[in-house]
């Protein structure tokens, strides 16, 4: 089987930051205007006031200051709590593919290649901002690439799920370099309203080439050694947003359509799969955890990061080794570790390891193991 590598990634950051203190101060006038306009029933006890928010919180219950979003303009309104996005026409560019096209042109100058060098494109990420045509196409037109297109969703491991069906194209000799998009626009899913979950997503777009290693020209490759993915059905993370919505008028509005968890469920119940996971990879390949450089894994929550580092690595762990980028990009779905691997691969040299890890909705866990050429 022909052998793959990573040759170039690419990375799209917004133009607008909302910080903590931004989302706190909105919550917080919208939480005081609830609780005074139902008043009545409050004190009655038939519905229970709303809690205030601080940016403490948020921080530390998540590690998140910051986040970037394509459009600022009403998430911040009390009255509104959405980014209000101008509908486009048909005919023009999707925002999605706009921004894909971005990183994409990133990851494909650092591989040395052009478009059309390019045989399928992927575009993979929690949500697409419609059901078809798929935005791999719009973007392979756009860009001149040839072969095909497809889009799919695996939620927070849509990326890693994604290079492993290129890695597989390319080892199976159906592709020769594929293009692996993640446009994550998931400010229009949040809850701006829920005080467990409004802080928690931002938006971004990131990608990467995956090729055959024989062809890879870019100093920047990795050799892919080995992949894993993994599901187990669970509700514990969910959106209800879809087309049969609009057939129920009564519940389309409702909460339950934007993202939900039950935190401290996913946590006791993925954790231990995730460990499971990566110990069962690591052992089939004969590699021990403290052979990795570097641990690009997952930008969901600091808590559950910080977990995973110690169990594979313990205690004693530096920043360097497992990074963060949650702190300024907050939850990027399947984009956070592709992410931090953009940010963090520069210092390798000829034979460092490094874990590429997501874990998430679903739930999936997707990790692949990755060696400097």
């Amino acid at each position: 089987m022909n052998k793959v590598v990573i040759s170039g990634s690419g990375l799209y950051t917004p133009p607008f930051s909302v910080s903590n203190e931004e989302l706190v101060l909105s919550f917080n006038t919208y939480v005081d205007e609830f609780n005074a306009q139902h008043s009545t029933e409050i004190e009655s006890g038939g519905l229970a006031a709303l809690s205030h928010s601080s940016a403490e919180f948020i921080e530390k219950a998540s590690g998140i200051k910051s986040r970037y979003v394509m459009v600022k303009d009403g998430i911040l309104d009390p009255k509104v709590m959405m980014p209000l996005i101008a509908d486009k026409p048909s005919d023009a560019l999707s925002m999605q593919a706009e921004i894909g096209i971005k990183a994409a042109q990133q990851a494909l100058e650092q591989a040395q290649l052009n478009a059309e060098d390019i045989d399928p494109v992927i575009v993979a990420c929690a949500y697409t901002q419609r059901s078809y045509p798929a935005i791999a196409i719009e973007i392979q037109q756009a860009m001149g690439t040839k072969g095909f297109a497809y889009d799919m969703l695996v939620a927070c491991s849509s990326a890693t799920f994604a290079i492993v069906n290129a890695v597989n194209a390319v080892q199976s000799g159906t592709a020769s370099r594929v293009l692996v998009i993640n446009p994550e626009i998931c400010s229009p899913q949040v809850n701006y309203r829920d005080r467990d979950s409004h802080f928690i997503f931002g938006d971004v777009a990131t990608a990467v080439v995956v090729e055959r290693a024989s062809l890879a020209q870019s100093e920047h490759a990795f050799n892919v050694l080995s992949s894993q993915c993994f599901t187990d059905f669970s509700n514990n993370i969910r959106s209800n947003f879809g087309h049969i919505n609009r057939c129920d008028p009564n519940n389309a509005e409702k909460p339950d359509k934007l993202f939900h968890q039950q935190g401290r469920k996913v946590f006791k119940e993925l954790l231990p799969m995730i460990y499971q996971h990566l110990d069962k990879q690591l052992a089939e390949e004969q590699i021990q955890a403290n052979e990795f450089k570097r641990l690009w894994l997952h930008q969901a929550n600091i808590n559950m990061n910080m977990f995973v580092v110690r169990k594979l690595l313990g205690d004693n762990v530096t920043k360097l080794k497992a990074p963060v980028v949650l702190d300024e990009y907050a939850n990027t779905a399947s984009a956070g570790s592709i992410i931090a691997f953009h940010k963090y691969n520069q210092d390798f040299t000829t034979g460092d390891l490094g874990l590429l890890c997501s874990f998430g909705a679903g739930y999936s866990i997707g990790s692949i193991i990755l060696e400097k050429t």
